[in-house]
C-alpha cells in the first residue's frame, strides 16, 4: 500500500465504545461515537468556524462562574453514544483538562449545521440529547442570505425528554435561560 492509502479502524463486533475511541491514537480529534459507529466529520467551512466563534465569545461575555464553555467536548450519553456538540455550556466543576463530560453536567449544547452533518444536527443529536437530559439545546444554521447564523433555541420537555421550540433569532440571540446571554449575531460579519 502506498503513504496515502488510508487505514479505517474495523469496528468490533459489537461496535465502537467510547473507551475504544478514546485508546485509538489513530482517530482525528473530529471524530464522535454515534449508535457504535465512528462519525467522521468533514472539514470545516468558514462560516462554520466564524459562527462558533462567535457563540462562544459571546457566551463567554456574560459567563456565570459556576459555568464553563467548551468546544467540541465529547459527553458520554451511553457506552455506544459520545457526540461532541460544536459549543458546549457546562458545569464549572468539569477541569479544563478534562477531554469529555457526562450529560449531567452538560446545561447547553450547540450544533452549527454543515452540509455532512445536517440530518445528525436536525435529529439524531437532539433526540439523544433530550432522552439524555440535557435542558437546552442550539441548533444554528445560515440565515436566508447564507452570511448570518440564524439560532433556533429550544428547552427540553421533563415529561417527554423531547425539545420544545421556543423561538429562532436573526440578528441577535438573547435568552435567560441556561443563563443571560445577549449575542449580537451580526458581527459575524466582521469576522
Amino acid at each position: 500500500m502506498g503513504e496515502t492509502d488510508v487505514h479505517w479502524p474495523v469496528p468490533p463486533h459489537n461496535g465502537f465504545t467510547f473507551d475504544d475511541m478514546q485508546a485509538s491514537r489513530d482517530l482525528s480529534r473530529r471524530v464522535e461515537l454515534i449508535d457504535a459507529s465512528l462519525v467522521f466529520t468533514s472539514p470545516l467551512s468558514a462560516f462554520h468556524v466564524d459562527t462558533v466563534d462567535l457563540l462562544v465569545h459571546g457566551l463567554r461575555s456574560t459567563l456565570p462562574k459556576e459555568f464553563r464553555v467548551r468546544r467540541e467536548i465529547p459527553v458520554i450519553l451511553d457506552r455506544s453514544n459520545a457526540p461532541a456538540p460544536d459549543v458546549t455550556v457546562i458545569s464549572a466543576h468539569v477541569g479544563r483538562d478534562q477531554l469529555s463530560c457526562e450529560p449531567l453536567d452538560v446545561h447547553l449544547a450547540i450544533e452549527v449545521v454543515s452540509p455532512d452533518s445536517e440530518s445528525r444536527d436536525r435529529t439524531t443529536k437532539p433526540y439523544k440529547y433530550g432522552r439524555a437530559g440535557i435542558p437546552h439545546f442550539w441548533r444554528v444554521e445560515r440565515d436566508g442570505t447564507g452570511r448570518k447564523p440564524l439560532v433556533h433555541v429550544y428547552e427540553l420537555d421533563p415529561i417527554t425528554r423531547a425539545y420544545v421550540h421556543t423561538g429562532m433569532h436573526r440578528d441577535r440571540i438573547k435568552v435567560d435561560k441556561p443563563y443571560a446571554i445577549d449575542v449580537d449575531l451580526t458581527a459575524i460579519e466582521e469576522l
